[in-house]
């Protein structure tokens, strides 16, 4: 049975094929095992079926697990936590952490260091 995060992705990775006919895509996937289950798997050895590497509709690089250094999104889920972790005093219900995380996340400027170390 497909869960509906792994249809999404399924979906979202359709929709993108149809959004840009005829060029490669490149995604980015974090170590998530939704990333690697069997019917993405099966549907990327289908569009890219016998074609060599470099001339894939669609390549998927998946970043190591556990390895946050790589992922420079992953700052921006640490600050929010920070954020919410220096108002816990605040936090008396889901409603308001889950308020005061989306404002640390839309009202803060990211920098991202980490995009350069890999040259």
């Amino acid at each position: 049975m497909i869960k509906p995060i792994q249809k999404k992705q399924l979906m979202d990775v359709k929709y993108l094929m149809k959004q840009c006919p005829g060029q490669q895509i490149v995604l980015i996937w974090d170590g998530a095992s939704y990333h690697k289950y069997k019917h993405m798997k099966a549907y990327l050895e289908e569009v890219n079926g016998g074609l060599p590497t470099q001339s894939w509709p669609v390549t998927c690089i998946v970043l190591a697990p556990n390895a946050p250094e790589q992922n420079p999104v992953e700052d921006i889920w640490l600050q929010g936590k920070n954020e919410i972790r220096n108002k816990y005093y605040l936090c008396d219900s889901f409603k308001k952490v889950k308020e005061l995380f989306v404002k640390a996340i839309e009202e803060k400027y990211y920098s991202f260091p980490k995009v350069y170390q890999s040259g």
